[in-house]
């Protein structure tokens, strides 16, 4: 099926591997002008020339909203302009109430909620005078259904979540659609990092479709939702898990 969006310019942070660099490959399928951002310059010139059809490696910090802007800026140098703009970053350590510090949900905030904000920031007010645009953000299935031992990921993405929504609301009559994806257990480096051989094999056994998620399947959904035929659909928070959260709505 042609989504429809073949020439469009899209901005997708932290793509050098991950669920990021899915979405990058999905839209670069679909012709669309891809730039990527990582804080490797090694690293992000490797991924873009996996990815292909002339997407541009940027090297920058997402981790804040500052770095989160310039980025969305260098990319619209790049590439003329921002129709796309894929919100995305790492996530924040592992943790407990017990075993984390107050200070510790700055941090997060900066990282999972505020750089995105700034990020939409930067590139929503051309989307909107264009008439045409595409925001969309990674979070986490979390903030449905939060996971045990990341109280900070829960909580920021949770913040970020309701701002998406208000957005949403505010920019749909001029084109523009703010959805976001919440994936589950995926097979990346994240993942990777968080839990021991064995219990990714655990993870795998207790979600319905009896395995890991694959990131180029996720960039599938990403494209879509960034496609023309999406048009009407904003304001989502949509679960890509195998089936993994429980909840009814």
């Amino acid at each position: 099926m042609d989504l429809g969006i073949a020439g469009r310019r899209a901005a997708v942070a932290a793509a050098s591997q991950g669920l990021g660099y899915g979405v990058a490959q999905a839209l670069a399928r679909e012709g669309v002008q891809v730039a990527i951002c990582g804080r490797r310059r090694d690293a992000v010139e490797a991924a873009a020339a996996r990815i292909g059809g002339g997407c541009v490696p940027l090297v920058a910090d997402v981790s804040t909203p500052d770095g989160a802007a310039a980025f969305v800026a260098a990319a619209r140098d790049a590439l003329g302009g921002v129709d796309i703009l894929v919100a995305n970053a790492g996530g924040p350590p592992a943790g407990t109430f017990a075993t984390t510090t107050v200070e510790q949900y700055l941090d997060a905030f900066e990282l999972n909620c505020r750089s995105a904000i700034a990020m939409c920031y930067a590139a929503v007010p051309a989307m909107r005078a264009q008439r045409w645009g595409r925001v969309l953000a990674i979070t986490s299935v979390a903030v449905r259904q939060p996971i045990p031992n990341l109280i900070l990921s829960n909580t920021a993405r949770a913040g970020l979540t309701g701002f998406l929504k208000t957005l949403a609301r505010e920019v749909a009559a001029d084109g523009v659609t703010v959805n976001s994806l919440l994936p589950g257990f995926h097979e990346t480096e994240r993942l990777a990092g968080l839990y021991e051989p064995d219990a990714l094999a655990e993870l795998a056994g207790s979600v319905p479709a009896g395995r890991l998620g694959d990131p180029a399947d996720f960039g599938s959904v990403a494209a879509f939702l960034c496609s023309e035929h999406a048009s009407f659909v904003t304001g989502t928070a949509t679960p890509v898990d195998g089936g993994a959260y429980a909840g009814l709505l």
